[in-house]
């Protein structure tokens, strides 16, 4: 039974304003602590609203559940520990200092899915990274993982080509 199977969803509270930060910050520490057969998934629960402003329509996004977020992890000490530490974040939701995983049929109402999402671009697309570390560099994609949600690039970096990983969600097609 491979990690993945074990894990489950589980809810943080963090300070309101500051889930895409705690997001953000979480997934900086999978990538420097090497836990992704540990931490899989980190969603900001949003829903599209629509507002109309001197006669335009402009879609917003708001958060679901303000000051939460959602973790697929397996728990464990060390992932407790790195989790609970992480800036912004105040607990995880349950009893006492117990995190209690989100049953199926919760994670569901949630509308939360194990899907790929859907991405409109293929190998050999110019990209552009607008958030994180290396934001507002271009680069050429070079490999697509839709289960990890991630996008190998080709970018520019100190006069070569440096392959990187970046999220589905910090990129857009140049």
């Amino acid at each position: 039974m491979n990690e993945e199977n074990k894990a489950r969803w589980y809810v943080i509270h963090t300070y309101s304003g500051y889930e895409n930060k705690v997001k953000t910050n979480l997934e900086k520490t999978v990538e420097n602590r090497k836990l992704h057969d540990k931490i899989f998934d980190i969603v900001v629960p949003v829903e599209e609203s629509v507002e109309v402003k001197d006669g335009k329509k402009k879609v917003t996004q708001k958060k679901t559940f303000p000051g939460y977020v959602l973790i697929k992890m397996v728990m464990n000490d060390d992932t407790w520990y790195v989790v609970r530490n992480t800036r912004g974040v105040t607990g995880f939701v349950g009893p006492g200092s117990k995190p209690v995983p989100l049953s199926d049929a919760e994670v569901k109402a949630l509308g939360i899915k194990d899907r790929p999402p859907v991405i409109d671009l293929k190998v050999n697309d110019s990209i552009k990274v607008v958030s994180g570390p290396l934001e507002n560099f271009i680069g050429i994609v070079q490999e697509i993982d839709p289960e990890k949600r991630k996008i190998k690039v080709l970018v520019s970096m100190f006069g070569r080509e440096t392959p990187v990983e970046v999220n589905f969600d910090q990129v857009e097609k140049v």
